[in-house]
């Protein structure tokens, strides 16, 4: 178990050749990584890098981050994993030489919603809130806190998520991320 953002107890799904941790996560995210199924596309992809704890129940997973983007679907953010065919993540991605915010919620296919920015931004604040059978989707640009909703999705309740960080580079060649804030707080929620 590696010690991160001040506790023990992370770990890795798909760990990239290159990563350290010091004040936070810096990984250089190998070509080739996506979290995908079948929608679409018609592929299945889970080999994305994902970093995170595992918990069970209501919890808040807030994560801080950036990265250089620079190829189509270059993306990181925050990630709620059950297994290969339940997950939600969400972040940045770098789309048809655009940044967007992205999510994507996986109930045996993956679907896809993004909103698109106008700029690159400094930092992304994600803010993934499980409670119950939901997860509510907020995000803050440039420092500011996680409080413009993005998404409200079904998620299986009572599983056992892998909650934390991912980064993927499904058609580039690579691209560094910085991840400087990763805060998992268990459930219940309550408001902030």
């Amino acid at each position: 178990m590696i010690m991160a953002f001040g506790e023990t107890g992370w770990q890795w799904l798909n760990a990239p050749r290159q990563w350290t941790v010091d004040d936070g996560l810096s990984l250089f995210c190998d070509a080739g990584t996506d979290l995908w199924r079948t929608t679409h596309y018609g592929y299945v992809n889970d080999n994305a890098h994902l970093f995170g704890r595992t918990l069970a129940g209501d919890l808040r997973l807030t994560v801080t981050f950036s990265g250089e983007y620079a190829e189509q679907y270059d993306q990181a953010g925050a990630v709620l994993r059950i297994g290969e065919h339940d997950w939600i993540k969400a972040g940045v991605e770098y789309v048809d030489g655009g940044y967007h915010l992205s999510t994507v919620v996986t109930r045996q296919f993956s679907d896809w919603s993004v909103l698109p920015l106008s700029r690159a931004v400094s930092g992304v604040t994600f803010e993934l809130e499980r409670t119950g059978d939901a997860v509510t989707v907020r995000y803050g640009l440039d420092g500011a806190p996680p409080e413009t909703m993005l998404r409200l999705a079904y998620f299986p309740p009572g599983e056992a998520v892998l909650a934390g960080a991912m980064a993927a580079a499904p058609a580039g060649k690579g691209f560094a991320a910085r991840f400087t804030d990763v805060r998992i707080a268990p459930g219940p929620v309550t408001a902030t």
